[in-house]
């Protein structure tokens, strides 16, 4: 089910600009305290359970009035247990009843009752004038004894005074007959056009003399609003121009850089390789972002240019021994009949061994692309081990590999590597006619420098900085492919390694860095 309706979701989801996402983020969190405002029922309802505490505290300190008047109060020999009232007024369940009717003419009130009301009339009165409730109190009977228009009238068909004269208190919530809304907000309060209504009994002597009848209105819950809705005006344009604002801050170090960057990505695929500086405004991740790009640009061009340079090498390459071989085998067909055996002998030679340079090319090429593509895991090494294994394998009468005293250091470099590049370099200082090779090593920090150092003639200054490129070899002639020390490069680069030529005094000497296990 939360699958399909996240599907659907997906499906219908409109493809948003980065700016209008944040906009509408910034307007909804700006909202958010106005919609609070409007909608807090609970709130709103609080008030309302509020008046009813009042009104009950209220009853209760005139009920005690009612009862002293009508005679003395029984001595408290201990302070009673407390015992409040609880609220029951709720207006998400409670019902709302209509307008209170007016009373229906009655015989004669209890005198008794009559008499105390006018003795507590003045307290009535003054509390009615602070609290704007309205009060009445009947009689058993349910007639007005205190009131202001209603003495003598009944409301014993009232279901609270019913309630109340049997013992009860009760509150309940009617309609406002006099309603009419006075604030712009107020038609969106539930509690605008309502009363809360409440009953009470009064007792004296221990049983039930009559019922107190007090009503008023809840708070207005927007009152507040109407009273000050020129400073909520003023700050809700505040709070708009901050929005906006911020939105303008956004636009500034997030969707533009970003809109930049894209242009450039479009740039950089399209081969125009344009690349924006880095704008001034952009947040501290975008400006990471723009350098990373940069220099992922950069290592793109540089592929570029290897493949470029690649490809021209390999067809030259491959273009040699390709018409050597397509020279050996027009003569052979033009001319085959008329050919002596050993002219023959000397053409298949001459073509097979351009084959055997052409399967040596692909055989190194293979290599070299295993070498870039070659990804190595953790790996603890020390340098002796492989290097001595190729010593060991290549030594002879006239040619020795001399080491330093041990401990060698370790390295964070495959064993397979170091011997694939040992390999190399003591092949071709053994082909160049050098006789002795000098290994030493030491450890700089988390770096290990490796010098592979030999007596042979040396490197011309003119091939030096060409050593390292594919397929470029002094010794062609005796089948040299030139791919070796690229190989060799390529196999170190991804074991966060390096290979450089340096400076020695006599014959060749090259520097392995790599990193320390």
């Amino acid at each position: 089910m939360i699958g399909r309706l996240k599907a659907a979701i997906k499906r219908r989801w409109p493809p948003l600009r980065l700016r209008v996402i944040l906009t509408l983020v910034l307007l909804f969190v700006s909202v958010l305290p106005a919609a609070g405002a409007v909608f807090l029922r609970v709130f709103e309802n609080t008030l309302v359970r509020q008046t009813e505490a009042e009104l009950i505290a209220q009853g209760a300190v005139i009920e005690a009035a009612v009862a002293a008047a009508l005679g003395p109060l029984p001595p408290m020999e201990a302070p009673p247990d407390y015992d409040p009232q609880p609220l029951t007024i709720d207006l998400n369940t409670m019902d709302i009843l209509p307008e209170r009717p007016k009373g229906t003419p009655a015989g004669p009130a209890d005198p008794a009752l009559l008499a105390a009301a006018r003795a507590v009339t003045p307290l009535v009165s003054r509390a009615g004038q602070s609290t704007l409730a309205s009060i009445r109190m009947v009689d058993t009977a349910g007639i007005v004894v205190l009131g202001r228009a209603d003495l003598g009238l009944s409301y014993a068909a009232l279901p609270e005074v019913r309630a109340a004269l049997a013992g009860a208190a009760t509150s309940v919530l009617r309609r406002r007959g006099d309603y009419a809304p006075r604030y712009t907000f107020e038609m969106l309060s539930r509690a605008a056009a309502i009363r809360v209504h409440y009953a009470r009994p009064v007792v004296s002597g221990g049983k039930v003399v009559g019922a107190l009848l007090l009503s008023r209105s809840p708070r207005a819950l927007f009152r507040g609003i109407y009273d000050d809705i020129g400073k909520i005006a003023a700050g809700s344009a505040a709070g708009l121009l901050v929005v906006i604002g911020l939105a303008g801050v956004l636009s500034r170090t997030i969707t533009r850089p970003i809109e930049e960057l894209g242009r450039a990505t479009a740039d950089i695929a399209a081969g125009r390789g344009f690349i924006p500086d880095t704008p001034q405004t952009a947040a501290i991740e975008i400006r990471a972002l723009f350098q990373d790009f940069r220099v992922m640009a950069a290592r793109i061009e540089r592929r570029s240019a290897y493949l470029r340079d690649f490809a021209a090498a390999v067809s030259h390459e491959f273009k040699t021994p390709l018409a050597g071989i397509r020279g050996a085998l027009e003569l052979l067909e033009d001319h085959g009949q008329t050919m002596s055996e050993a002219e023959r002998r000397r053409f298949l030679a001459n073509a097979a061994g351009d084959a055997a340079r052409l399967t040596q090319l692909v055989g190194r090429l293979l290599d070299l692309a295993r070498a870039d593509m070659a990804r190595f895991g953790e790996a603890t090494t020390s340098v002796e081990a492989p290097l001595r294994r190729i010593a060991d394998a290549l030594r002879g009468e006239e040619f020795r590999v001399d080491f330093t005293d041990p401990p060698w250091p370790e390295v964070a470099v495959p064993a397979e590597v170091l011997e694939a590049v040992f390999a190399t370099l003591l092949e071709n200082s053994r082909q160049a006619g050098a006789r002795r090779v000098t290994v030493s090593a030491c450890r700089m920090g988390e770096r290990v420098l490796v010098d592979v150092t030999d007596d042979g003639a040396g490197i011309a200054p003119g091939d030096r900085a060409r050593l390292f490129e594919p397929f470029f070899t002094t010794r062609r002639a005796t089948g040299g492919s030139g791919l070796g020390l690229a190989i060799a490069r390529a196999l170190l680069a991804n074991a966060q390694g390096d290979i450089a030529l340096a400076d020695s005094a006599a014959g060749t000497c090259f520097r392995l860095d790599l990193p320390a296990a």
